[in-house]
């Protein structure tokens, strides 16, 4: 085990996943030997508590996943899992690890497949993830009014529906309306 002032020494007095260098300390790797790396309070917030993480948080990792440091490695790779989004999975896909650092980092059980978990797809079967954009690929009519969302329409910053894959939520005009994903393609 590294004691702090080693941690200190190798992260330059930097958070070793975001670069923050204001309220470290020592973090122990979950189910992963005996392994520390010098987080902020952020990051281990938010390793801590799933309910709390910022995705955009965590694109430091692009950084971070390239360290020389096992116990970094495994808490980036466990990070890009948790986040659950587009551009986390590409960095997975970049991201080179020994089988056994590997095995480590499967260890607390990210990377897992859910079979309950709900995804949400476009038309063309495009992953949709929150805040994506998509565009509308037909005319919609806008149930409770006399408004109708025509085709080629962008719908920025959606939301999806928790209980139901087919659905979404995004604003058309002024409105927040629901939208069914076969008739949206991701931007």
């Amino acid at each position: 085990m590294s004691s702090e002032k080693e941690l200190k020494q190798r992260s330059n007095n930097q958070c070793e996943l975001c670069g923050a260098t204001d309220n470290l300390s020592v973090y122990d790797v979950p189910n992963a030997k005996v392994m520390v790396i010098y987080a902020c309070h952020t990051c281990i917030e938010q390793m801590e508590d799933s309910e709390k993480i910022e995705a955009n948080h965590w694109r430091c990792l692009n950084d971070s996943m390239w360290s020389e440091h096992e116990a970094v490695k495994i808490m980036a790779w466990r990070m890009l899992n948790r986040v659950n989004q587009s551009w986390a999975e590409d960095m997975l896909g970049m991201m080179y690890m020994e089988d056994d650092t590997l095995e480590l980092a499967k260890a607390a059980g990210d990377g897992e497949v859910d079979e309950n978990q709900i995804i949400h797809r476009d038309v063309n079967g495009v992953v949709l993830d929150t805040g994506d954009s998509v565009v509308l690929i037909k005319d919609l009519k806008v149930k409770g009014s006399s408004m109708v969302a025509k085709q080629g329409t962008a719908v920025r910053n959606i939301r999806l529906d928790r209980n139901n894959s087919e659905y979404i939520e995004g604003k058309v005009g002024l409105t927040l309306t629901v939208i069914v994903t076969k008739y949206v393609k991701k931007l």
